[in-house]
């Protein structure tokens, strides 16, 4: 079975602590605060008064600058490049530890009162900077808000808080209620699901269980003003414009996530998988496109290229699909009938168990590992994932991977699909590099700038389920074009401040009450 599978094989917590995940080699590095923050600038003091008035509303305030540090830590490559050169990506700030809704509202509202920024934090698993807060001001930690509300079992929608963690929720629905999510991103143990809702995340069964913006039914949001707002709560409605979805993928730049109702599913009792070998990427790509249209849809349809189709299988000379499905017993045997019709009639059949169960035991380490290549103070290694329509997908994968090898330092660029759909699929690439250590930081953003061109060439999404943060900031007004405006529009409607973790989604991090 694939769900009670990934429970056992997942990326379990291990030795990391909650609100620490960072490993501790990483943190390592640090000497000491040098007086220019790596990514942080023109920082905004909380007063004496403020912080008073935080501690009485809190669970907890820290203001050491090795609390911060430790405490605003996340997994982005960028702020691990920043912070390994001796510079902490954002020691400036106060952290504001909270447990319930009305502790939320409160710092909210002295916040809003004082024009403090405030970024919302939780599991740090965000690998865009997404949850650094550039501005300083308040760190809002809401991994306190961890309790299971309740369960609504003939609906089979469950109620939880924001800063409950992705492997305590999964096993906890599965254990009391015989349910799953069916949401498993490689980082389910590391985040939380308030985080999967603000950055519109994925999981690796994306294309049985949809991603977060399916699975969602309802949820609460604290403004910016402190001020408590429920939306959704509906199957399906004609309420004029679903106000659901401006908060999910929002980033914090919107509201505070504090409650979600998500929809779950039964647990599966039946799972198959098979895999098969294409001569080239494209013609993979065709084989996932048709079992998609041929009305398919199983867990995992997962095409890697070449090179990672070695890293992955030690296969590297053609181009591995796998396809795994779970569910009643009649309904994956169709969907595997029709997957295979297709891959036969397209590529060669490969040995199915050992491919499955090598993707069980290593899928989490596909685009990030260094294998083949020499690990040096210089290398660097990130992903990318990008969504487009299926007739671009080809294109799009040969442009990307050739406009990140041009780049110099480049050791390789790589790629597999990694999650389909009627019309498209998303493509996660891989950037690998290894140049001078002071360097690091011009290769990254070169790469990133050079496959970043392609996709705006192409009208493609910027990001499938990883977000914006300040990594994707630069190309979002291109991107969204004639409808960046509209963005702008709702965030000053929403925020008249831009006191809500300014600076993330291509948006100013300027307050209002500030000079521009």
């Amino acid at each position: 079975m694939i769900s009670k599978e990934a429970i056992k094989r997942g990326y379990n917590r291990g030795n990391y602590v909650v609100g620490a995940h960072t490993p501790p080699g990483y943190a390592a590095n640090i000497q000491g605060t040098p007086d220019a923050p790596g990514l942080q600038r023109d920082t905004i003091a909380v007063c004496a008064a403020d912080i008073a008035a935080l501690r009485k509303v809190a669970d907890e305030v820290l203001t050491d600058t090795a609390d911060v540090v430790a405490w605003t830590r996340d997994w982005w490559a960028g702020s691990m490049i920043t912070e390994t050169a001796g510079r902490p990506a954002t020691p400036r700030g106060v952290i504001v530890r909270a447990s319930t809704v009305e502790q939320v509202q409160a710092v909210m509202r002295i916040a809003s009162a004082s024009a403090i920024p405030v970024t919302v934090s939780a599991g740090r698993s965000n690998v865009t900077g997404a949850a650094l807060p550039v501005r300083g001001g308040i760190v809002l930690d809401v991994c306190g808000l961890n309790q299971l509300v309740g369960f609504d079992k003939d609906s089979q929608i469950v109620d939880v808080e924001a800063g409950m963690f992705g492997d305590i929720f999964e096993q906890t629905v599965q254990k009391e209620f015989g349910m799953t999510m069916g949401h498993w991103p490689s980082s389910y143990a590391i985040s939380t699901v308030g985080g999967w809702v603000a950055c519109r995340g994925a999981g690796q069964l994306s294309t049985r269980y949809g991603k977060i913006e399916d699975m969602v039914f309802g949820m609460d949001v604290v403004l910016a003003d402190g001020s408590l707002v429920t939306v959704g709560g509906y199957s399906r409605a004609a309420l004029g414009p679903d106000l659901q979805q401006l908060f999910i993928g929002s980033e914090g730049m919107l509201g505070v996530i504090v409650r979600v109702r998500l929809k779950l599913h039964r647990l599966p009792d039946y799972g198959r998988a098979i895999a098969y070998g294409f001569k080239t990427f494209a013609i993979g790509l065709e084989a996932c496109r048709e079992i998609m249209q041929r009305g398919a849809n199983p867990a995992a349809l997962r095409l890697y290229d070449e090179l990672e189709s070695g890293v992955q299988f030690g296969l590297p000379d053609t181009n591995v699909l796998l396809v795994a499905d779970e569910g009643a017993r009649e309904m994956v045997d169709a969907v595997m009938t029709i997957s295979e019709r297709v891959c036969q009639e397209l590529g060669d059949k490969l040995d199915s168990e050992s491919i499955f169960e090598r993707w069980l035991d290593t899928r989490y380490l596909t685009g990030k590992s260094a294998e083949g290549f020499k690990r040096s103070p210089g290398f660097v290694a990130d992903t990318l994932e990008m969504s487009g329509p299926w007739r671009d997908l080809a294109a799009i994968y040969a442009d990307v991977v050739k406009a990140i090898n041009a780049v110099p330092g480049t050791l390789a660029g790589s790629a597999h699909q990694s999650h389909a759909y009627v019309d498209g699929a998303c493509l996660y690439f891989s950037l690998r590099g290894e140049v001078a250590v002071e360097d690091r930081q011009k290769w990254y953003r070169q790469a990133w700038d050079a496959a970043n061109a392609v996709l705006i060439q192409y009208n493609a999404a910027l990001s499938h389920h990883h977000g914006i943060g300040l990594l994707r900031a630069p190309y979002m007004a291109p991107s969204l074009d004639t409808a960046f405006p509209l963005l702008a529009a709702v965030k000053q409607a929403l925020d008249p401040q831009n006191i809500l973790n300014p600076g993330k989604l291509g948006l100013s991090d300027v307050l209002t009450n500030e000079p521009k």
